[in-house]
């Protein structure tokens, strides 16, 4: 190697050590080491951005907007609802989360798999009396097994697929290429984990307590045209709202109190409860609840998705101050509409259009966008907290489900590229309104995607310099060039820098040596290819290896060393069967 390979190497072990510490993101680490192998002319300017017009990348931000389609209509809330239920064991409630979760992760991108399923389950948890500790590690690991499935499964799978294009110059990997190692892997690792997890995870109850929230008064009504139209409210699931107490029915000018579970709802009925903000939010998830209306306007019930709840304190300077709600007309003034009032961190009693309004009352309204931008230079409020909580479009849930079958079948039968097929998923999502383009916008992780972006110069620098043949021997001594023995480093290497860098970075950087490897024995680099993609993917040991493992730790509750306790195993477990499973699929032995 001349001093442009050992400058490349000593620049990728530099970056190793900045991202392992944790002080700066990935994404500026990798930018960082973008600028300087640029400047120093290691390489030219189309090396330097060729990973921001990867096919690989490109083909993540659509799979990302294809993913916001589902969540903002309602698609997994619709999967959770007939999935879920009152499951009688800790194991049982395990394996209702793991089995969905795993097929859903194996065609939508897994992190906003389980960003869509951390609050169901939270919420689930209370419902069902098991702590969430017992939860949200399955739900995460689930995601992970699952993202093996197919090559959309997870970023990581498509990002080293279009690498693996660039440097070769071939077509790279069908949508199931990776399912005959995947699938054996996943139905594995998910039988052990639902064995082993029930007892080994920690039982902590949820910390949250009712009387630490603010409290609100809500007022929602049902659908006239809704399907929970004829339910008793016990069937529609309103009696086992935690943190939300349905206080009384308002109907046809009477008051129904101490409302029973057997009470049959009709349409129009106005409900009544109390409860805090995170709970409201659930509750308006709800098909088939739409908010109250105070007057004879119609409500901002149309373009629902187009709007957000915001918490708002009356100031001193308010026009409605001694006005009720309802003679106040806030959806002429504001173009708002109040869904429920607290004062003192209290409840409001009574019927909610006749709450007359004091200085320092709280409001939970929903509004458009523009509400938060014309009230920051207003007097009237005080603004708290714009809580972008968006309701899901149900009546679309059932076409993201058809879009996403579209998307694959056309994949998997060469009617379309992935990338094509992915490209026109996202344009249809956004297109038939499953969801806006503001929220295909938000759905794209821009860190990730810069993070993966630039480290494809890092990974050119070292195949182009020489240092990934350089590393590549070294490890092929190690093993005695042994193709079995070579999986297994290869797979294991990726594994533990996968624990201490992202798991995108790992497989970036670990392509090209794998390639020089395969190329120097004259092999087929297919199932060393395969075995990067579920090395960077299978994330157990530590809540920084994987994003979906650290988005559980808080909702968990968890401890650092509860993911060491039991992920340090099951990364071990799934490492051996995955070499396992690769050498019988391609018929890789020591020989």
């Amino acid at each position: 190697m001349d001093w442009q390979g050992w400058f490349a190497l000593s620049l990728a072990g530099v970056a190793l050590l900045l991202m392992s510490f944790g002080r700066f993101g990935p994404h500026l680490v990798m930018l960082g080491v973008l600028v300087v192998l640029s400047a120093s002319g290691i390489v030219t300017a189309d090396q330097a951005l060729a990973g921001f017009s990867n096919t690989g990348l490109i083909t993540v931000v659509a799979m990302f907007v294809v993913a916001a389609g589902i969540h903002h209509s309602g698609g997994v809330d619709l999967v959770v609802h007939h999935l879920l239920r009152s499951p009688r064991t800790v194991r049982s409630a395990q394996a209702r989360i793991a089995f969905p979760v795993a097929l859903l992760s194996g065609f939508l991108n897994n992190t906003p798999v389980v960003a869509t399923m951390i609050p169901a389950v939270h919420a689930w948890s209370r419902k069902i009396g098991i702590s969430p500790s017992k939860l949200m590690i399955p739900l995460s690991y689930s995601a992970i097994l699952g993202g093996t499935l197919t090559l959309i499964g997870t970023s990581t799978n498509l990002v080293v697929n279009g690498q693996y294009q660039q440097l070769t110059g071939e077509d790279g990997f069908s949508i199931f290429s990776i399912t005959a190692v995947g699938l054996p892997v996943a139905v594995i690792g998910l039988a052990v984990m639902l064995l082993v997890l029930p007892r080994a995870l920690p039982d902590r109850k949820d910390q949250q307590k009712f009387g630490s929230m603010r409290e609100f008064t809500l007022e929602v009504a049902v659908a006239f045209d809704g399907p929970l139209v004829g339910k008793s409210v016990g069937e529609a699931g309103l009696r086992e709202l935690e943190r939300l107490y349905l206080v009384e029915i308002e109907r046809d000018g009477s008051v129904v109190t101490a409302v029973p579970s057997e009470e049959r709802l009709r349409g129009g009925d106005r409900l009544v409860f109390a409860g805090d903000t995170q709970a409201i939010s659930d509750l308006l998830r709800i098909n088939g609840i739409v908010p109250s209306v105070h007057d004879d306007e119609p409500s901002l019930s149309k373009d629902r998705a187009e709007r957000r709840l915001v918490e708002a304190a009356l100031s001193p300077q308010s026009e409605v101050l001694g006005l009720t709600i309802r003679d106040a007309r806030f959806r002429d003034r504001y173009g708002a509409v109040v869904l429920a009032v607290a004062r003192g961190g209290e409840r409001v009693s009574g019927n909610l259009g006749n709450i007359r309004l004091k200085t320092g009352d709280v409001l939970l309204l929903e509004a458009r966008p523009a509400f938060v931008s014309r009230q920051r230079y207003a007097k009237d409020f005080l603004l708290i907290n714009d809580l972008e909580t968006e309701t899901p479009r149900h009546d679309r849930a059932y076409l993201s489900w058809g879009i996403l079958l579209v998307l694959v079948g056309a994949a998997a039968f060469g009617v379309l590229s992935m990338l094509n097929a992915a490209l026109m998923g996202a344009a249809l999502m956004v297109l038939s309104g499953c969801c806006s383009v503001g929220q295909a916008q938000k759905a794209v992780d821009v860190p990730v995607m810069l993070t993966i972006a630039a480290s494809f110069a890092l990974g050119a620098a070292l195949q182009e310099t020489g240092a990934a043949a350089f590393v590549a021997a070294g490890i092929l001594d190690v093993s005695s060039g042994h193709p079995l023995l070579t999986v297994l480093l290869v797979y294991f290497s990726v594994s533990v820098l996968t624990e201490v860098i992202t798991n995108n970075a790992a497989a970036v950087l670990v392509l090209p040596i794998v390639l020089s490897m395969t190329a120097s024995l004259g092999i087929a680099s297919e199932p060393y290819v395969i075995a990067v993609m579920m090395a960077a993917s299978a994330s157990f040991a530590t809540p920084l290896g994987y994003q979906t493992n650290m988005m559980v730790f808080g909702p968990g509750g968890y401890r650092f060393m509860d993911f060491v306790k039991v992920g340090l195993p099951m990364n071990l477990f799934i490492g051996l069967v995955t070499v396992g499973v690769i050498s019988l699929v391609y018929g890789i032995n020591l020989s």
